[in-house]
């Protein structure tokens, strides 16, 4: 979860930006202020992530706010004036709504936020947050927990090891380019494995860990697969 806090000298504006925090699924508000002083605070205190900040308040305004946090969190400013928006991307704000803010908008907004994620941390990072199948929300799936994902024509569907299953609108060769290459496998045309979960290869199958699912091995995938699992076989 992205840590985040808003600040902003109008309540209903909190208002408004707190439900669409609610609906990503990704962002957990650990705080709101309308006093930019207590925001500081909270800032420091929480270890927050990313700000929702509105320029225009009474004791200072957004870009001296910005200053003060000396690059210890990203920021999003949010205001109802264009003016402010190429002085804020001068100090490197991720993006600039304006209001009132739209729930799309808004999921446009915080999705550079997980690309920024993804640049810091590559692939190898213990989870990942997919497109799910309800539309708007966004997924968070440890990436340990991850026992297969199959193809599904215009979805895939991840099984975990809690038993959950999840569709998602990614295209299975995406995914599988995002996931850890020393943790994950191709069998098939259809089905990408955590080397982890593997408890038995018979003949033209694996068995796997936590399900009763029998995966295929495509004939195409079968050198690449048992290459790969020499060094575990004696």
């Amino acid at each position: 979860m992205i840590r985040c806090i808003i600040v902003d000298d109008e309540p209903h504006a909190i208002e408004l930006l707190s439900m669409h925090i609610e609906q990503t699924g990704f962002l957990e508000l650990v705080g709101t202020a309308t006093s930019p002083v207590k925001a500081l605070q909270l800032a420091f205190e929480q270890k927050v992530e990313v700000v929702f900040l509105d320029v225009q308040m009474p004791e200072m305004s957004g870009i001296e706010f910005i200053q003060l946090l000396n690059g210890r969190c990203k920021v999003i400013l949010v205001t109802a004036y264009k003016d402010y928006a190429i002085q804020g991307f001068d100090h490197d704000v991720i993006d600039y709504l304006l209001k009132p803010v739209t729930f799309a908008r808004f999921l446009k907004s915080t999705r550079k936020l997980l690309d920024l994620q993804k640049d810091n941390h590559g692939p190898d990072n213990d989870y990942i947050f997919v497109n799910a199948h309800e539309k708007g929300k966004l997924l968070r799936i440890n990436i340990a927990d991850i026992i297969y994902v199959e193809g599904q024509k215009q979805y895939v569907c991840f099984l975990t090891r809690e038993g959950n299953k999840h569709l998602s609108r990614l295209p299975l060769k995406e995914l599988e380019s995002r996931l850890p290459t020393d943790k994950f496998i191709r069998v098939h045309k259809s089905f990408v494995l955590a080397v982890q979960y593997i408890t038995m290869i018979h003949y033209n199958a694996v068995y796997l860990a936590h399900t009763t699912a029998v995966i295929p091995i495509g004939s195409s995938y079968r050198e690449a697969f048992m290459n790969r699992m020499k060094d575990k076989i004696y």
